[in-house]
């Protein structure tokens, strides 16, 4: 209960010295609540609105200076974006002592900071990595103070929210992050923008005799914009998130309503907003497909209208745009951006093809962030046809002029033209998304050295024969503000009584406290902080889990997408070894640990949801056995977002990257968990090989096959089956799985997965690497047996990551792709 009077305000400016008197004040005059009566909610309501209406002060401050400065700026389009609870992140940004002074202004009404952040609900934009690098590079590009906006959707329902179900198995329910109000959200309806669907193209002759094209006949939805600011750290600039939402342009049909047709009467909003209401619509039904392809155009068609007005209005020409802006396209969902942008040159600003083709090249970049064949998109030609056909038209003809390219530099080579072709002929007529986007754009990049290698020598490897120019690597980053700063208080704070607060901007200050890892008072501190971020870790898993664990125990952490190349089976299967292992020799000296999974399947990914009902159910098993003592746990965390991770990272001491070499483009969890004191038992894959530059191999547990030894194995043919034979303790694990010893009410569930890992030709090579993964994970408990060398390798790890700042990435996307510059 809060005490007092709101206070008239002296001054409009939020600082830490009027916390409480601008917080009452909105609580009063904006929310219309009694201060005697409010509750956390209120609290939380209030103050994120008066910490926004700065942010919004900023932001129009920073509109005003890249407008004058008349720079460039990127814009980043992205269908995803993660970017977790906002309170704490925009009050440490403002003013380092703000959220300090906000705890204290809290305490003094009788409400702890704590409760009332909890109170926000993590945003429902994003999935897994590809959505938190966004995030990441958006907090970046305000921190350096570059121009920049961020597009994506404003989703009603998020992906879902996680539900185990008894079975152990997931569950997917709608999330609710709407169902209160956003303080944080800024609805723009003045942005609005149509949408077009369907029609036709018509030719006709200008004025001048040349022909020209109209879509016609078409039908349309409104895209509503809703802005997020984005503060920069420590930093003047205030850059935003602007998320579309689907509208009809008739959302009420009274007539039908009158004439008893219901449903009728609002036939097109709800179509409308379906564009707008989860994001990845499950795609194994037609509906599906449609769905997520009017979703990807919709998005970017907004977009680009709204990026061309807001430079127009400032004084740019259509003709200037690669000037004026840098679009970067992340991953193939926005890639229909390249033909939309030619079809408003030409049809909406009536520039020739020629033109308009040599903007789009210069103005787009597109990251590519997978080298599964199955994961880079193509869309039935159909689907244009039907929906989008002027867009077809111009796919169609530019991928004429650039077969007459590839013809021209290699002549008669057939089978080169059918492999680059952006209309796949082969498989039912298809548009290939990623090579729309490797033809129509500046710059491609892959996200870890090994990964962009691979990316050049496999999946594009003709079109890097040809434009070896237009591809580079950069490496991802995170962000420290949100994944030490604020997730690790007790760390962040040892390391800024040495550093002071410069690492913050500047992660590769870290290298500066080298030394630590050899200072005895040092290394205990540390352990005094990791028990800490245990504990309460600990006291999470107990309220959502009901399982207590031991907090001396290693916490052994796998929380990534459910995916089969992350191989959580192959963790999985070490786990049961473990558990046999016990169980034949109760009295033997284990090391006492906790395996931790988290993460969410695609709902139509029927074996990985497989997999998940297998953990728990194991973990039922394991941690009901009293012959175990205690001495193993399994935990699966449901529904892993931003916040969870915020728990999960820093209590964690063993980090699995343990996904097949070669398949891993980047990751980015990997450097969270390093950078806050975790070790890593992992593949040279992805960003592992840069982490393992950067720190050191001692100081990891590498193990497996190389991309270059999968490779070799798969031609041979590789035959799980042998692996099966020459190793007694995995078979047993694989007949208590395929028996049903874990999940007696459904063995055929278990058994698809025993058949999956044993079948010839498995392709992510589990049972070949499991041996070697049970040898490093014998050096881990040596080395944990030993608590105070494990936190000098801890140490290290975390200092060892000032590479792996998403500042650091940002700067080379400045200086490679996006030719920009701060503005100050």
């Amino acid at each position: 209960m809060v005490t007092g009077e709101p206070t008239p305000l002296t001054g409009r400016t939020l600082h830490g010295g009027n916390v409480r008197d601008v917080l009452l004040d909105r609580l009063v005059r904006l929310l219309g609540r009694d201060p005697e009566t409010a509750k956390s909610r209120d609290i939380f309501e209030a103050l994120a609105t008066a910490v926004r209406e700065e942010l919004a002060a900023r932001w129009v401050a920073t509109q005003r200076r890249v407008a004058r400065a008349r720079v460039k700026r990127v814009c980043y389009l992205s269908v995803e974006y993660l970017p977790g609870r906002a309170l704490v992140n925009a009050l440490a940004s403002l003013d380092g002592e703000l959220l300090e002074a906000a705890r204290a202004a809290l305490e003094d009404l009788g409400f702890e900071l704590d409760d009332v952040v909890a109170e926000e609900q993590d945003p429902g934009l994003g999935n897994g990595g590809l959505g938190r690098l966004a995030a990441c590079f958006l907090d970046s590009l305000a921190t350096l103070k570059y121009p920049a906006i961020g597009y994506g959707i404003r989703y009603d329902y998020g992906i879902f929210t996680q539900v185990i179900d008894a079975d152990g198995g997931q569950r997917e329910r709608a999330s609710s992050w709407l169902r209160l109000r956003d303080p944080w959200e800024m609805p723009r309806p003045e942005a609005r923008y149509q949408v077009q669907f369907g029609g036709r193209v018509a030719a006709e002759a200008d004025a001048a005799g040349r022909s020209r094209h109209r879509w016609v006949d078409t039908s349309h939805v409104l895209a509503v914009a809703f802005d997020h600011l984005v503060p920069g750290n420590r930093s003047p600039t205030v850059n935003h998130l602007r998320l579309w939402s689907g509208r009809a342009l008739m959302p009420f049909h009274i007539a039908a309503f009158n004439a008893g047709d219901y449903p009728g009467a609002v036939t097109d909003q709800l179509a409308a907003k379906n564009l707008s209401r989860v994001l990845y619509p499950d795609d194994s039904t037609l509906q599906g497909k449609k769905l997520r392809f009017s979703q990807q155009y919709f998005f970017v068609s907004a977009s680009l209208q709204d990026l061309i007005a807001t430079l127009l209005a400032e004084g740019w020409q259509v003709a200037e745009l690669p000037d004026a802006v840098a679009v970067q396209i992340n991953d193939t969902h926005p890639a229909l951006a390249i033909a939309e942008l030619m079809r408003l040159l030409m049809d909406e600003h009536d520039l020739a093809w020629a033109a308009a083709l040599e903007i789009t090249r210069r103005v787009f970049g597109y990251t590519n962030h997978t080298l599964l064949p199955e994961a880079l998109e193509t869309w039935p030609v159909s689907f244009f046809e039907r929906l989008l056909p002027r867009h077809l038209a111009i796919i169609y003809q530019l991928n004429r002029e650039f077969l007459d390219e590839v013809s021209a530099r290699f002549p008669a080579d057939h089978d080169r033209r059918r492999r680059m072709s952006i209309i796949d002929e082969e498989h039912g007529r298809r548009v290939r998304m990623a090579h729309l986007a490797v033809v129509g754009c500046r710059r491609v990049n892959g996200v870890a050295e090994l990964h962009s290698r691979l990316m050049r020598e496999t999946i594009f490897a003709d079109f890097a024969a040809l434009w070896p120019e237009r591809f580079t690597n950069v490496t991802n980053g995170i962000s420290v503000r949100r994944w030490l700063k604020e997730s690790n208080p007790g760390l962040s704070a040892l390391i800024s009584e040495q550093l002071g607060h410069s690492w913050e901007n500047d992660l590769e200050e870290l290298e500066r406290l080298r030394w630590a890892a050899d200072d005895a008072a040092f290394r205990g501190r540390f352990r005094d902080v990791k028990r800490a971020n245990k504990q309460r870790l600990a006291a999470t898993i107990r309220e959502r889990c009901g399982i207590e664990v031991d907090v001396s125990s290693l916490f052994d952490v796998q929380v990534k997408r459910i995916h089969e190349y992350k191989r959580q089976l192959l963790n999985l299967l070490y786990v049961i070894v473990r558990y046999n292992r016990i169980r034949a020799q109760p009295a033997a000296a284990v090391v006492p640990r906790t395996v931790i999974f988290a993460g969410k399947a695609a709902p139509g990914y029927l074996l990985a949801k497989a997999v998940i009902r297998l953990i728990n159910n194991v973990a039922r098993v394991v941690n009901a056995d009293a012959a175990v003592g205690g001495r193993l746990k399994v935990v699966f965390l449901p529904d892993y977002d931003v916040s969870l991770a915020q728990k999960i990272m820093p209590a964690a001491d063993l980090s699995e990257q343990i996904s097949t070499a070669g398949f891993e483009a980047s990751g980015t969890g990997n450097m969270k968990l390093a950078l806050n004191g975790a070790l890593t038992i992992g593949t040279l894959d992805g960003a592992n090989i840069e982490i393992r530059e950067q720190v050191g191999a001692e100081h990891m547990f590498i193990f497996g096959l190389s991309a270059a030894e999968i490779a070799a194995e798969r031609a041979r043919g590789y035959v799980p089956s042998e692996i099966v034979a020459a190793d007694a303790e995995l078979a047993a694990a694989l007949r208590m799985i395929g028996a049903g010893y874990f999940t007696p009410d459904n063995t055929d569930d278990a058994q698809s997965i025993v058949d999956r890992l044993t079948g010839d030709g498995e392709p992510f090579f589990v049972l070949r690497d499991f041996h070697a993964y049970a040898e490093a994970q014998a050096r881990v408990d040596a080395l944990y047996a030993r608590p105070d060398e494990w936190s000098r390798h801890a140490i290290i790890n975390c200092l060892g990551m000032g590479f792996f700042s998403s500042d650091r990435s940002v700067r080379e996307y400045a200086e490679r792709i996006w030719n920009i510059r701060p503005v100050i």
